[in-house]
């Protein structure tokens, strides 16, 4: 499945995005991205693949304390730096970053990024690897997750790609309740889109 870019100009976006609202308008860059993940990321939130793994994943950690969650953050982290990664290899190997890893590529350069949390903010999957495991201290996953609603990053130039790139955290809610369950952040290339 490809993505349609959205229909406004992508020159427009490029000269704007840096604007922050004047007099009352909204972002260009905000509206942009907004647009982009109501249309294309927004109908993946019901599917089985994300759905399921977060479940399973709120069961599986629903005992863990603050210092259990920070030893696999911290073991995580080691792990960056090691030949030996038995922990990010299993996480990006898992059913859902496989899933995640085909969505990215099927947007053909929009999207640089997508990880899924659970409802403690601990990776679920993940297209790449992230920097950490536990997104629970982070902006992404409190105003997401912890607010119920789309939180959009500042802009920024992302120093390995060069590419100007906004992060986007949306929570993921049980479809029969309607309660927060999860979130996910896509990472967003305001260049491409």
């Amino acid at each position: 499945m490809r993505y349609a870019r959205p229909a406004f100009a992508a020159t427009l976006v490029g000269a704007l995005f840096f604007c922050g609202t004047a007099g009352g308008q909204p972002d260009v860059r905000i509206t942009a991205v907004t647009e982009f993940i109501d249309a294309a990321v927004r109908p993946w939130l019901d599917e089985p693949a994300i759905l399921n793994a977060v479940i399973a994943q709120n069961a599986a950690h629903a005992g863990l304390s603050q210092a259990e969650i920070d030893d696999l953050d911290a073991r995580w982290r080691s792990e960056l730096s090691s030949a030996d990664r038995p922990m990010i290899e299993a996480q990006l190997s898992n059913p859902l970053s496989l899933y995640l890893k085909g969505r990215q590529r099927a947007a053909d350069g929009l999207i640089t990024e997508i990880f899924v949390m659970d409802n403690r903010g601990l990776n679920v999957g993940q297209s790449d690897v992230t920097s950490d495991y536990w997104q629970g201290d982070e902006a992404k996953w409190q105003k997401s997750f912890g607010a119920g609603a789309l939180h959009i990053e500042e802009a920024e130039r992302d120093e390995s790609t060069q590419l100007m790139q906004s992060q986007a955290s949306l929570p993921i809610r049980d479809p029969a309740t309607g309660a927060v369950i999860g979130a996910i952040t896509i990472g967003v290339n305001l260049d491409a889109l």
